[in-house]
């Protein structure tokens, strides 16, 4: 493919690898959103306001810091103290609004986490994988869970309805439960939404939820694990799947895969995330596949034709899960592992730094 093609403007990767993660009861959970030691806003009275970062844990509730990651608090108040949390978003027109997506359905609070309440929907029962909230109509909100099925509220979460999309309920010879690991909403047209599922490939849809048709010819595998899309170029998308990444540059009806494994021997591939700026850059979470025992993070400046290993102090005890973003402040990054390691970057990916902390299985991570 010819890298010009890729995207409008020169494309930085980041690939971060290692383990696929096990369950435990002390951990953490994890899509990342940046966190950051700028200023992200002040208050109505002129005072500097500081970011909070919520992480969801497998076994141990919704925890939040208000020191870039320094120390934690679990703020678990109405939820379960024990929860699965594998989702977490924040109401991008008010942060005190934050959305959890538990084993058994979706919780809300609007202060903050001080307190959290069930909404009640269809999606008891399920455990919920991913939550994406309309950037241009927060009280527009989606969900997937596993078993695979996609949800929609247009009140913040009061009442939910099942959108009418096939997807599968079984994986033939694979021994798990599909489920909606990924769901993008077009940064430009937010009526474009992408759904990636583990294991069923993709799904688009272009009026908000109501139609939707597969877009997964080339994929390298059904099983999608992450999707970004790339801002100023809508029909870029990068998919993250368990033995490559692959691009598309028509929305999906044709994927080609990289073969990052002719670079280096990580093939397994997590989360996918861009990065706006003068070059943009998208960062993958790879790894050497389950149960896999390395990690790390790897990036490329020509569109994926070579690739070099970031300096993070060593290796990650796990799967770089995913990387966490704010685009107030756009050189600030964090990535975790899924075994709780935290790293940050303060230069948008050029140089990494481990936090001391460390936490058990992390799933999901939220800046508000």
């Amino acid at each position: 493919m010819n890298s010009r093609h890729f995207f409008k403007n020169k494309v930085d990767f980041f690939l971060g690898s290692a383990i696929l993660f096990s369950e435990s009861s002390n951990s953490f959970g994890g899509i990342c959103k940046p966190i950051s030691f700028f200023q992200f806003g002040t208050s109505k009275k002129g005072k500097k306001m500081q970011p909070t970062l919520y992480a969801g844990t497998i076994g141990q509730s919704v925890w939040h810091s208000t020191d870039n990651g320094d120390t934690w608090r679990r703020v678990s108040n109405g939820l379960f103290p024990e929860a699965d949390i594998r989702a977490i978003a924040v109401n991008p027109s008010d942060s005190d609004t934050v959305y959890a997506g538990t084993e058994n359905g979706i919780f809300r609070t609007n202060n903050a986490a001080e307190s959290w309440h069930h909404l009640p929907s269809p999606l008891d029962g399920k455990e919920v994988w991913s939550i994406a909230i309309d950037p241009k109509i927060s009280d527009t909100v989606y969900a997937g869970t596993c078993p695979s099925a996609l949800f929609k509220s247009t009140d913040a979460g009061d009442n939910w309805k099942q959108l009418d999309v096939d997807l599968a309920q079984e994986c033939e010879g694979v021994p798990i439960i599909p489920r909606v690991t990924t769901f993008v909403i077009d940064p430009e047209d937010s009526q474009t939404l992408y759904a990636g599922i583990e294991i069923d490939g993709m799904r688009l849809s272009t009026d908000g939820g109501e139609t939707w048709t597969e877009r997964s010819e080339g994929l390298s595998s059904l099983d999608i694990h992450g999707l970004c899309v790339v801002p100023g170029s809508p029909k870029t998308i990068i998919a993250a799947t368990n033995n490559d990444v692959c691009v598309t540059t028509d929305m999906g009806q044709q994927w080609t895969p990289l073969d990052v494994k002719s670079h280096y021997p990580w093939p397994y591939c997590r989360a996918a995330f861009f990065l706006n700026g003068d070059s943009g850059r998208v960062f993958i979470g790879a790894g050497n596949g389950p149960p896999g025992d390395q990690g790390g993070i790897f990036s490329t400046r020509d569109a994926g034709k070579t690739w070099d290993r970031a300096d993070i102090g060593g290796t990650a005890n796990s799967t770089i899960w995913t990387f966490a973003h704010n685009s107030k402040v756009n050189d600030f990054l964090i990535a975790c592992s899924v075994s709780g390691q935290l790293y940050r970057s303060t230069d948008a990916g050029d140089s990494w730094t481990k936090l001391v902390h460390e936490f058990g299985e992390v799933r999901a991570l939220a800046i508000g």
